[in-house]
């Protein structure tokens, strides 16, 4: 249910000794037989909206793949062909940039609003692009993709801020799923459209500029889109929250949302955060414990190998005598599958249930791929486990490891740290994919794709083992009856 339909909860005394555990007991007791209303606002209010913040996961997808399938005829035509630390280096140093988007993102959100942020976000993705578009050298390649980093690095945790502050508690789970589905879109649309790259000379350069039109209309776009009511009513404009709410949910929605956010309001001490405040200050123990459930939830989908997989599947499939480009298009459909099914999934099973299922499976697809690059099965047993283990990791990843994370942080964390929290543990998601990208071939031409895909597995296991302890259950319910849940009042 959305937030507009207020109920009353006893609040617990806080208390020095609070643990996860405590977490636990709290959420479920949102659950007991509390009268929140029977109606829910209409979908349609604020689906345009999240629709036309998706476009940066969108674009956040297609940078991603957009070096897969043209990284080769890269390398050819500005001079570095057969230097893998420079091929790693052009796929990496997006990363680096996304680095600093995302370490700015929390301070760029709170300070401009969401909106705002959004059209920031692109304007630097517009002109990297067109940077790597147009050089005719490794150094311009560089400099372009690090802009587009930042864009990149900006776009994720306010896509995420954004689409759970907009949208109605009961379908919040469904459309934080179309960030996962616009990034499996963006991913598919780089590599169709790098198809043509080995047949067409310079056509690489191509690919480049076409990413510029969608982060044009996301720039345009957002100007007639709705600003997060939450950012509005941390600013002291009251009114003009209650105007957003009634664009996103209807006039008799808005009010009973208001009340619901001056409920969570309370007790605040002040409109601003501080970085040390998520780690000290009131509740410091809990806050830390969220942070560290984030931060560790994102390391470990990094650590899994999903970005290997997609900087680098192309060579993969080389090395296992299938034809790349069917492959890749393969994985595509199978990431799209996946990322629309869990947006069935979201708000019935719930975020835990996928998450943890999701790791378990990519788990054995990593086993799998393990297996295939031993000397136990024939070349063609070894193409059948390396390729079908890599279809299985990717459909498994897209049920959940990839679009929970995202959309589980924002809920979890209090209003008043969001947007910072969510910088701090997307800079963690950042700093690992770098290295991922950045080291993936050399690792595999040192220790061998089975030890490094067993490698891969082990993590999957223990972000099995940390999701069973660890995270909670935050499906139907609206920001403020988590916040109740997770942060005991005085």
């Amino acid at each position: 249910m959305w937030m507009g339909h207020s109920s009353m909860y006893k609040r617990t005394p806080s208390r020095d000794n609070s643990n996860m555990e405590d977490v636990e007991e709290n959420s479920d007791l949102l659950d007991i037989g509390l009268d929140k209303g029977t109606s829910n606002p209409s979908l349609m209010l604020s689906l345009p909206h999240v629709l036309v913040a998706t476009i940066s996961s969108f674009l956040f997808g297609y940078h991603l793949g957009v070096v897969n399938e043209p990284l080769e005829s890269i390398s050819v035509d500005l001079g570095f062909r057969g230097n893998t630390l420079a091929e790693g280096l052009v796929v990496s140093i997006c990363l680096g940039g996304a680095l600093i988007g995302c370490l700015l993102s929390g301070w760029i959100a709170d300070g401009v609003g969401r909106r705002r942020a959004f059209q920031l976000c692109a304007l630097p993705m517009i002109i990297g692009a067109s940077m790597s578009a147009a050089t005719n050298n490794l150094f311009g390649m560089l400099v372009g993709r690090l802009f587009v980093g930042t864009g990149l690095g900006l776009g994720p945790p306010v896509a995420s801020l954004y689409v759970t502050e907009v949208s109605p508690a009961f379908v919040r789970g469904t459309f934080g799923a179309f960030i996962q589905i616009a990034t499996c879109l963006g991913l598919m649309g780089a590599l169709f459209i790098g198809i043509p790259v080995k047949e067409i000379s310079g056509w690489w350069r191509v690919c480049f500029w076409v990413s510029t039109i969608p982060a044009a209309i996301l720039a345009t776009a957002m100007v007639f889109c709705a600003e997060s009511p939450h950012w509005l009513y941390k600013q002291g404009r009251t009114a003009e929250a209650e105007a957003e709410f009634e664009r996103l949910l209807g006039v008799s929605e808005a009010k009973f949302a208001m009340s619901e956010l001056s409920k969570a309001d309370r007790g605040d001490d002040s409109d601003s955060v501080k970085l040390s405040e998520l780690l000290h200050g009131r509740h410091s123990k809990v806050r830390f414990a969220v942070v560290f459930i984030g931060s560790t939830l994102f390391a470990l989908q990094q650590l899994s190998g999903i970005n290997a997989v997609f900087y680098f599947s192309s060579t993969v499939f080389k090395s296992a005598g299938v034809p790349s480009d069917i492959a890749n298009v393969c994985i595509g459909i199978a990431n799209l599958a996946g990322s629309i099914v869990s947006m069935g999934l979201m708000d019935k099973l719930g975020r835990k249930v996928l998450l943890f299922w999701s790791f378990f499976g990519m788990a054995i697809a990593m086993i799998l791929q393990a297996t295939g690059a031993t000397s136990l099965v024939s070349n063609m047993g070894a193409q059948y486990f390396s390729v079908g283990g890599m279809f299985l990791f990717v459909l498994t990843f897209a049920l959940g490891a990839g679009p929970v994370p995202g959309l589980l942080l924002p809920e979890i964390f209090p209003s008043r740290i969001r947007a910072k929290a969510m910088a701090v543990c997307m800079s963690v998601h950042w700093v690992i994919n770098f290295f991922v990208g950045l080291l993936f071939l050399r690792l595999l031409e040192k220790l061998g794709p089975q030890l490094l895909y067993s490698m891969f597995a082990t993590f999957c296991i223990m972000a099995v083992i940390f999701v069973k302890r660890n995270v909670v259950e935050t499906k139907g319910k609206s920001l403020h009856e988590i916040e109740i849940a997770l942060l005991p009042q005085d």
